[in-house]
């Protein structure tokens, strides 16, 4: 009998989310407001269960689960994310006649991040994927009535199902020269995949893959599209959530299963790793909607973390397990800033309603919305890595883990990528303190104004002390070494 107090916290989310749905047939829309809160306590639940399940290692299921560091970190990160969703989400749902499932999405999806994490047989990590994926499908086309949510919606599901089966066929390849699905016993046998000829064609159509749900260039193109059609907060949770998913399964796959392949796929990381910043950088620039341009921002960012494959060495994949969760709050936190700011356009009608995220439209925010334009002010210089927040932290040691592996040329690219990410940074928080506003000033809903302080103090905690969480980003390095 297996020992399912390891699964509390996916347990908690899985219920939660049942319950919401079930509960949520027999309650007005007036009275669903209660949904959100119950979706924020449950997260809450799962993520207490999960801090304090930290230092336990367990196998279950015939090795098909593994419950280590690293998926516990992971873990985390997907749920401070659903956290930080859930609670904004309580002012985005309101009097609304879906709620329930919305709610109800935003958990699956979490449930399944949170297996992948812990996923170690091939065939429980895709179905995982899947779990996850179609939630994340129906959350970006929520919207149905705005053709850019349908759209977006439409190019994310259609490249995903094309990745799912590319990554399907790559695993197929995997079982077919090692005779299993076990991430521990293809490690053992990856010398049977290395002399077969299809061992460099599996490797491609893994990375391919994963490269779609890491949102890596050339494999990024329904990432812009689906961050600035969705509904903000789902835009919040498939950037600093979903994409998380593909780097936990891609440490598994690669580093763990295999190992033998490294000089195969370090090259690939590495020349992904190089244009996705410098793509997603050199875009950003130019973009005048702040939704696309966060999303364009993400992609670079995508980038800086896949350099911990590109180095292979304990400091770098401490580094780029530790840049996730300071990007799930960096990250999370502005597409909530930019939900506010679409609120505030739309209840005040004013501004360009067609496009509310439009850059003008952050014109005065520091007058309009005080707290928002703060917050968002905190978010963005960390992810242009301004020293005593997260993302200065967890660029320090992932770029200096590449100096020391030898690496300069590739810590160099990343520091002009990053002051590069400057400018349209501090264009953004000209806009908003510098220019005259357009319009008069609003209060922040309370559940935004939560979920922007979560969100701000995790990027300030991680910055001004960094020891307790660069300490368990090692422990789970330590699984993949």
């Amino acid at each position: 009998m297996e020992n399912l107090m390891f699964l509390a916290p996916e347990i908690a989310v899985a219920a939660t989310g049942l319950i919401i749905l079930l509960i949520g047939v027999f309650m007005s829309p007036r009275t669903k407001n209660v949904l959100g809160y119950l979706a924020t306590l449950g997260v809450l639940a799962a993520l207490v269960l999960t801090v304090r399940s930290f230092g336990t290692e367990a196998t279950m299921f015939s090795g098909t689960v593994s419950i280590d560091a690293l998926s516990q970190f992971f873990k985390l990160v997907f749920l401070v994310v659903s956290l930080i969703v859930s609670l904004a989400s309580i002012k985005y749902n309101e009097n609304s006649d879906h709620t329930e499932e919305f709610y109800a999405l935003v958990l699956f999806a979490t449930l399944g991040m949170m297996v992948v994490a812990s996923s170690n047989d091939f065939i429980l990590l895709f179905c995982a994927f899947e779990l996850a994926s179609f939630a994340t499908y129906a959350l970006a086309g929520f919207e149905k009535q705005n053709p850019g949510s349908l759209e977006g919606a439409m190019k994310y599901f259609i490249i995903g199902a094309v990745s799912s089966a590319l990554m399907l066929f790559g695993i197929s390849f995997v079982y077919g020269a090692t005779g299993t699905t076990s991430i521990p016993m293809i490690a053992e046998n990856v010398s049977l995949l290395a002399e077969s000829p299809i061992g460099i064609v599996a490797v491609v159509l893994l990375i391919a893959g994963f490269g779609f749900k890491m949102a890596l260039v050339p494999f990024h193109m329904w990432a812009p599209d689906a961050y600035q059609g969705s509904p903000s907060v789902v835009s919040s949770l498939l950037s600093a959530g979903s994409k998380k998913m593909g780097f936990v399964a891609a440490f598994r796959v690669f580093i763990l299963a295999l190992a033998a392949l490294q000089p195969d796929w370090q090259f690939a990381f590495t020349i992904l790793a190089v244009v996705t910043m410098t793509f997603g950088n050199v875009v950003a620039v130019s973009q005048t909607s702040v939704k696309r341009m966060l999303a364009y921002s993400s992609l670079a960012q995508a980038g800086y973390i896949a350099m911990a494959f590109a180095v292979m060495t304990p400091m770098a994949l401490t580094g780029g397990i530790f840049y996730t969760l300071a990007h799930a709050f960096m990250k999370g936190g502005a597409f909530i800033a930019a939900a506010a700011v679409v609120w505030m356009i739309t209840t005040q009608r004013t501004g360009d309603l067609q496009v509310p995220d439009h850059l003008d439209n952050f014109r005065g925010l520091g007058k309009r919305m005080p707290l928002a334009a703060l917050c968002m002010t905190v978010f963005v210089f960390a992810l242009a890595g301004i020293p005593l927040t997260s993302g200065f932290m967890a660029k320090v040691v992932l770029f200096s883990s590449a100096i020391q592996a030898g690496m300069a040329w590739l810590a160099v690219i990343a520091i002009l990528n990053s002051a590069l990410s400057l400018f349209y940074y501090a264009r953004l928080v000209r806009y908003m303190y510098f220019l005259p506003p357009e319009g008069k000033k609003i209060g922040l809903p309370f559940p935004y104004a939560a979920a922007l302080l979560l969100a701000t103090a995790g990027v300030l905690v991680m910055g001004l002390w960094p020891e307790p969480f660069l300490q368990w980003a090692m422990e789970a390095a330590k699984v993949l070494i």
